[in-house]
């Protein structure tokens, strides 16, 4: 038996990769075999002994010990109580430090301290200010690494209420605000670029079996991201109003204003939050364009003309931030918020067209065609002569929301209400029925164009 499990255990660090020194251990070989196959059947219980004689004696033996210690481990801290609990639960933290140590290849520092902070978090064992300092300390040394949904609203959340005991400063809130949403934001441009390849091979049917998982991968992170920025959006909640904006930067603006990063940020966050009337946004944009006159400058530049009155000097600056733009992803968030600004405005006709021009940039802008799809709903009463042609409208309106989920699936929560709004104010299929229109086409004469075909029955 002895021997089967040795040679077990040969083949097995022969496709994981072993300390040379350390494999010549008959004790640890045999060991690691044993533990590995009780915790592949989820027998942590049993896996215990065998693993902790491998862990203390050949750490160095194979990353195993690490994969599967941690979940022997955390099965230890969910089963225990009083003193036994806080044992496995500084054996844990113990265990990520030496995965570190011993195989710095298969982790990062940033990994390793959200899981040590995740555990402290998940069992009480620290108060906000600890979990913020955990959080932070992370983040400020490894934020490339620091991908995690979860750990990014503790940081965020952390924060906010060490701001509420008054322990922190609410610029320090803006600061990380700005510092995670930018995160999750480029986290899940990342994925819905890789979604963005994989879609039109779903709709042939050509995927393979591991496209399909990494799909779903995909999906179920970028479906986090976006609970995550919703969470850290209610927590910030009334803090960004611009009662809170306005005097903050009044009052650090000559300290602040030759300070690029804060003067865009505070720019962008007055814009954002609809600040946009008050002076203090004017100074603000001017001082970013005298610091950096970027694509983004243009698009605020365009945003005080267009208060002011000035249509065709508001349009030759949003068509200037668009040309000035290179990166893709960039131009497309600038095309949508040009977009968002001729919407606001009443103007529906151009606010989709900047909103397509924000897809053509970046196919997977799903906020964009949510746009569309709003602009759509609200225009159902002006599209058609007869109240169903009207109400046909709404169906257009459902497919450009179903379409903004798909292709950026952070938004698959609000994109799927709005699809199922819109679809209740269709025609019903005691309408279809009646008016004899079912499997037809119903075209619109008004801005929106297009046709829609109408649900056979």
């Amino acid at each position: 038996m002895k021997t089967k499990l040795y040679f077990t255990a040969v083949m097995f660090l022969g496709m994981m990769g072993v300390s040379n020194a350390q494999a010549q251990n008959p004790e640890c070989m045999t060991n690691l075999s044993i533990f590995s196959e009780h915790a592949k059947v989820k027998n942590y219980e049993a896996a215990y002994e065998p693993w902790k004689m491998v862990y203390e004696t050949c750490p160095q033996l194979n990353n195993a010990i690490y994969v599967y210690g941690e979940r022997i481990l955390k099965d230890k801290v969910d089963k225990a109580t009083g003193a036994d609990k806080e044992k496995f639960t500084t054996e844990l933290m113990g265990l990520y430090d030496n995965k570190m140590k011993h195989f710095a290849s298969k982790t990062n520092y940033a990994e390793t301290e959200i899981d040590k902070a995740l555990v402290m978090y998940d069992n009480k064992m620290a108060d906000d200010a600890k979990m913020y300092q955990m959080m932070d300390d992370a983040f400020t040394k490894d934020a490339e690494n620091f991908t995690n949904p979860k750990a990014l609203y503790i940081y965020f959340s952390s924060l906010v209420d060490l701001y509420n005991d008054g322990k922190k400063d609410l610029q320090e809130v803006f600061d990380v605000y700005d510092a995670v949403t930018d995160k999750i934001q480029v986290e899940n441009d990342g994925i819905t670029k890789k979604i963005a390849v994989l879609l039109p091979k779903e709709e042939a049917g050509t995927l393979t079996s591991k496209e399909k998982r990494l799909l779903k991968s995909y999906n179920s992170y970028s479906e986090n991201y976006g609970k995550i920025e919703g969470s850290i959006d209610s927590k910030l909640g009334p803090l960004a109003d611009c009662s809170n904006l306005i005097p903050l930067y009044e009052k650090s603006f000559e300290e602040k204003k030759s300070d690029v990063v804060w003067v865009k940020r505070a720019v962008g966050l007055m814009f954002n939050k609809e600040c946009t009337d008050d002076p203090m946004f004017q100074k603000l944009f001017e001082a970013q364009l005298a610091l950096d006159p970027s694509a983004d400058a243009y698009v605020y530049g365009g945003t005080l003309k267009m208060k002011g009155g000035d249509s065709s000097g508001a349009m030759a600056d949003f068509d200037k931030a668009l040309t000035l733009e290179t990166d893709n992803i960039k131009k497309s968030k600038i095309a949508y918020k040009v977009a968002v600004i001729n919407k606001r405005k009443g103007s529906k006709s151009t606010a989709r067209s900047y909103a397509q021009k924000a897809i053509d940039a970046n196919p997977a802008n799903g906020r964009a065609y949510l746009l569309i799809a709003n602009l759509y709903a609200t225009s159902a009463n002006d599209c058609g002569s007869t109240p169903f042609e009207k109400r046909a409208m709404y169906w257009k309106a459902a497919d450009m929301a179903r379409r903004a989920g798909r292709v950026d699936p952070s938004l698959s929560s609000s994109a799927s209400q709005s699809a199922a709004s819109y679809n209740a104010k269709a025609p019903t299929k005691e309408m279809i029925f009646s008016s004899g229109m079912a499997g037809k086409t119903v075209s619109f004469s008004c801005w929106v164009g297009g046709s829609v075909k109408v649900p056979t029955l």
